[in-house]
């Protein structure tokens, strides 16, 4: 059996959950922190959920909402469709995204993964370490703007 290959990530932000939670899911503040992105979804259990480029309209990020509990727990698949991978679900991960609450301030913890079992995996593994390096720094100071 395959080592597991997940990212874990965690950092505190200076925000009630619900500002946090208005950072993650409105189109105007994903953009400003997902690479020029805005997030697209009906946000039904089992629905699409699309990160699309603002200015070439281009989805850079695509998967299916599974878990949607406002506030407390966000948690989706993903895949690159324009990687040159085959787009089948054996090749996507899954995100999880929690928030802490406490006293004025939310803990966002992170999980993708797991990356062993899809093709490349190593190298995605890398991509979306580097991808969460980024965007988590700037989730948190978008959050405490």
């Amino acid at each position: 059996m395959a080592k597991e290959l997940v990212i874990r990530r965690s950092l505190t932000i200076k925000a009630r959950a619900s500002r946090v939670w208005e950072i993650l899911t409105d189109p105007e503040h994903t953009k400003k922190y997902m690479f020029g992105c805005e997030v697209i979804s009906d946000w039904e259990i089992g629905s699409p959920l699309l990160w699309r480029g603002v200015k070439d309209g281009v989805i850079y990020v695509k998967g299916i909402l599974l878990v949607l509990d406002r506030e407390r727990l966000f948690k989706f698949t993903v895949f690159d469709p324009n990687s040159g991978i085959e787009d089948t679900p054996s090749n996507y991960t899954t995100v999880t995204i929690k928030l802490t609450a406490g006293n004025g301030s939310t803990t966002l913890s992170v999980t993708q993964g797991d990356f062993a079992g899809v093709v490349n995996g190593k190298s995605r593994l890398a991509d979306a370490e580097t991808g969460w390096d980024l965007t988590l720094p700037k989730i948190k100071e978008t959050a405490e703007l």
